[in-house]
């Protein structure tokens, strides 16, 4: 699985800013890691990246929170799953109501995301002792496997941050 190492938060940003220009309406990304391995600053840098209203904050307590676009692209759709009990509860939100118009980012929904779309980005963030983030990567379903999304993906992952 390719892997990108981030020296810092701005870099972790930086990163997902970039990777908001691979991304497009219909998109979900399951975000996975420990408390502060950066998975809100990475959604804060997609947000940057899509263009959209924010700021993108953690969405906690309110579960899930839309930031629409500022120029016309998709919509960020920022989840946090944290709290949430099961797939049934993230089932309850309709989030695949919105994914065909939007990018979807559900923080915490390694085993409860997976089911909203066959094609989606799964980001595992870990934290090193310093302020470096390293990002893994796996890109799952047709639309990840066609060559202009892979290159694009490979791209990502080996530029310097």
């Amino acid at each position: 699985m390719p892997e990108a190492v981030l020296a810092d938060p701005d870099a972790t940003r930086a990163w997902g800013s970039r990777l908001a220009r691979v991304l497009r309406a219909g998109d979900l990304v399951v975000l996975t890691g420990d408390l502060g391995a950066g998975k809100t600053t990475l959604t804060q840098g997609l947000g940057d990246g899509l263009g959209v209203r924010g700021p993108v904050t953690s969405p906690t307590f309110v579960i899930a929170r839309v930031h629409p676009s500022l120029t016309g692209g998709p919509a960020l759709v920022h989840v946090d799953a944290y709290r949430l009990s099961g797939a049934v509860e993230l089932d309850d939100l309709d989030l695949d109501a919105d994914l065909d118009a939007s990018v979807v980012v559900v923080e915490w929904g390694e085993g409860l995301a997976e089911q909203l779309s066959s094609d989606r980005l799964e980001l595992v963030l870990t934290a090193g002792p310093d302020e470096t983030r390293r990002v893994r990567v796996t890109a799952t379903g047709a639309r990840w496997a066609q060559p202009q999304a892979r290159t694009a993906l490979d791209e990502l992952v080996s530029e310097p941050d």
